[in-house]
């Protein structure tokens, strides 16, 4: 089959299309025909080794010495499955699934395996494969770290980045919940979050996060860039400051995929696709993401029909 293997920590180019084995499931797994996945933080992270100097051989010790040892990246797809171990019982050939490999990865390839009782769940009947592989880690990366926070109905709230991949899901699961969402982003993308639910927008290039004297009951950072020292001013007395970086992984379950499937069959989520590349030119998808420019997702189409 065909896959693009990391080669090697490096920049972009170390990712490289190849023939590898396809692989075959064991008794509790799924083969799952690969229709599209995506360019999350995740993949950028560990292609390019991204790590505190503290954190260097711990990371080079679990993720690989030289190279990933997972070298075929990607931390979430959508695909249909097209074989089962003997021990499966949730899943059968046929079902379209998404799902979120996490450190297994996997999905930059046609085919990978998955256990069945990883984070995968049956997609959303009325989204395409390129709309459900742009869900599982921007969605539930958001569901877990606004939890953390403890969201409720009635708050305001603060998202941060929220043109990202988890900003923008944090924009629409912060709505749903019933808070009042002030989105921080580029004047660029003001037009955009509002029509994801915001019903403010602080440019953070130009003002503060507290302009206009707003305090805020959750402050969430989507992409772990925000100075803990600029939310002491912005929280309102009892609220809460939760951010993606250096908070720990995010701890997600098949639950949350089904709590993002039904929103999204509801018509109360939304797929924020950017870009698509095909996967031979993953090497190019890694290049427009690490411009930080991107709204939403960049999903690699795997299969002609993504």
């Amino acid at each position: 089959m065909k896959a693009v293997v990391c080669t090697k920590y490096g920049g972009p180019d170390v990712l490289k299309l190849a023939e590898v084995e396809k692989p075959v499931p064991k008794g509790n797994e799924i083969l799952v025909k690969v229709h599209a996945t995506t360019v999350a933080s995740g993949d950028l992270r560990v292609r390019g080794f991204v790590s505190p100097v503290l954190f260097w051989l711990p990371m080079r010790i679990v993720l690989g010495i030289s190279k990933p040892r997972n070298a075929v990246l990607g931390v979430e797809l959508a695909g249909e499955v097209v074989d089962v171990g003997n021990r499966v019982k949730r899943f059968k050939k046929g079902d379209r699934i998404f799902a979120l490999t996490g450190m297994k990865f996997g999905g930059y390839a046609e085919y990978a395996t998955i256990p069945e009782h990883a984070t995968v769940a049956r997609m959303p009947s009325n989204a395409t494969y390129g709309e459900a592989a742009a869900i599982p880690f921007g969605g539930t990366s958001a569901l877990y770290f606004l939890r953390k926070g403890g969201i409720r109905s009635g708050q305001r709230v603060l998202i941060y980045g929220a043109s990202g991949s988890v900003g923008t899901s944090a924009v629409q699961l912060a709505k749903h919940f019933g808070a009042e969402v002030t989105a921080a982003c580029s004047a660029a993308n003001a037009d955009f979050v509002k029509s994801l639910g915001a019903d403010d927008v602080v440019d953070y290039a130009k003002e503060p996060i507290t302009a206009g004297g707003k305090r805020y009951d959750l402050v969430l950072d989507a992409v772990g860039k925000l100075v803990k020292s600029e939310t002491t001013n912005a929280l309102a007395p009892g609220g809460n400051y939760t951010t993606v970086d250096g908070q720990g992984i995010a701890k997600v379950s098949q639950a949350d995929l089904q709590f993002l499937k039904d929103l999204y069959e509801a018509g109360k989520l939304r797929a924020v696709i950017d870009r698509r590349y095909p996967l031979a030119q993953i090497p190019e998808a890694h290049r427009y993401v690490e411009t930080g420019r991107k709204k939403g997702n960049v999903v690699i189409d795997v299969a002609d029909d993504a």
